[in-house]
């Protein structure tokens, strides 16, 4: 029987929880703007030619904006994750309560739909039509679900095991942030013609939810998941340092020293 969380780690939950709403408000405002610009009609993107140039603006701001908001006050205090696969894979290595789970989960995908109806009333009816649609992802003409599903999974995994590396090595953890935002940027420009990628399922559920887009949903928000545990057991299996925190900015030593281990 594991024993309970210090008392800090319960008292704080609620309050870390209400962050990462917070954050992932901005997130999928920030995101839901980035597309309304660059991809629909505007003069931003009547001055890209092309989208493959277009998602490589969008990938850069997209992945600055993470970066930044991983970095921000609010995001030094929850962990920043945005992200319910690496809340869960934060748990799996050791480093995150696992009653704070649901909570964060809760608090993402509120903060998903919130940020796209702030959007959608900052930008009007131009960001309910096409091509923005509430900047919701769709894969491209042929794929699957099934497919979605191994192609997310996969970019999660991959994701999960650098940010593990990068965090149990101390020299490389105040990286993670730029590493998170520059992984999910190049996944936008690589993969966004071909299954719009969004390796977060908070990313997918308030644009896909406020568009009625509920085709690939289920791939969109599980396969994270499960690359995510998937991830977490390999490097738990192979790799022969610690994850020290669940802070992505790198470890806290006054806190985190006290709140490592899951419940």
């Amino acid at each position: 029987m594991r024993p309970d969380p210090p008392l800090p780690v319960v008292s704080h939950l609620w309050r870390h929880s209400t962050y990462e709403a917070l954050l992932t408000t901005a997130l999928l405002f920030g995101v839901a703007t980035i597309v309304r610009w660059v991809i629909g009609p505007s003069p931003v993107s009547r001055a890209i030619p092309g989208i493959h140039l277009e998602l490589l603006v969008v990938g850069f701001l997209v992945g600055l904006l993470i970066s930044g908001l991983i970095l921000s006050p609010l995001g030094r205090a929850s962990g920043g994750h945005m992200n319910p696969a690496i809340t869960l894979a934060m748990w799996r290595f050791g480093v995150f309560p696992g009653r704070g789970v649901v909570p964060y989960w809760v608090a993402q995908l509120a903060g998903s739909l919130l940020g796209v109806l702030l959007a959608r009333v900052v930008w009007g009816r131009s960001l309910a039509r096409r091509p923005v649609a509430y900047s919701v992802l769709s894969p491209a003409p042929g794929w699957s679900s099934a497919s979605v599903f191994v192609v997310e999974a996969a970019c999660m995994a991959v994701i999960i095991l650098l940010v593990g590396i990068f965090l149990s090595v101390p020299r490389l953890a105040p990286w993670v942030p730029w590493l998170v935002g520059g992984l999910i940027g190049a996944a936008i420009v690589g993969l966004g013609t071909v299954t719009g990628p969004g390796v977060n399922p908070a990313r997918q559920f308030g644009p896909a939810v406020l568009a009625g887009h509920y085709e690939f949903l289920g791939a969109y928000l599980l396969a994270p998941l499960v690359g995510a545990v998937v991830a977490a057991w390999l490097f738990n299996h192979f790799h022969h340092r610690k994850v020290p925190t669940h802070r992505l900015c790198g470890p806290d030593p006054i806190t985190d020293a006290a709140h490592s281990g899951p419940t």
